[in-house]
């Protein structure tokens, strides 16, 4: 087991999840405008579950999702990062170190998923070498669909999960 750094990018702070993030997390998802491309709207057992999910890697994987606060600020305004899931979506998605990132509402549109999950791959290639990962993201999700590409992320395959539409995306090594 891995334990996570703080990384430190020009504008942001990404830790390990620590329980006390989780309430954060679950009010930045509980948002409609941040929601609206999670899938159906989750309880907070889900929130909850997804939580446990991105944190749990870490102590299996020795990798998982960062929490996310601007330098210097005490407020929680996303997590990303690479973490270990199972979704059932098939062999060449399951099984898979998986990137994803939630930015808060408030603070998208400003380049800063870009940053923090630059952040993420340059520790995770480091840490654990580079390797082919995945993402998903829902195929209405335009911003999300060219940050994926500016990470190296090509489409996969379009599937459902949760009877909603989903884009599946693998990133290569190299």
């Amino acid at each position: 087991m891995s334990a996570a750094p703080l990384l430190v990018t020009e504008r942001l702070e990404l830790w390990q999840p620590q329980g006390a993030d989780v309430q954060h997390m679950m009010a930045i998802v509980a948002h409609p405008e941040t929601a609206r491309y999670l899938g159906p709207t989750p309880s907070a057992a889900d929130s909850f579950t997804r939580f446990q999910r991105n944190a749990g890697s870490w102590l299996l994987y020795g990798y998982g999702g960062f929490m996310i606060r601007m330098k210097g600020k005490p407020e929680v305004i996303g997590n990303c990062g690479i973490f270990h899931s199972w979704r059932g979506l098939g062999e060449d998605f399951d099984d898979m170190p998986e990137a994803g990132w939630i930015i808060a509402h408030d603070h998208v549109g400003q380049g800063l998923a870009q940053e923090a999950m630059e952040a993420a791959y340059r520790w995770f290639d480091c840490t654990h070498g580079p390797c082919r990962s995945v993402c998903m993201i829902d195929p209405a999700n335009a911003p999300s669909i060219r940050l994926a590409g500016k990470l190296g992320f090509t489409p996969l395959r379009e599937t459902e999960l949760g009877g909603e539409p989903i884009a599946l995306f693998e990133r290569l090594p190299g």
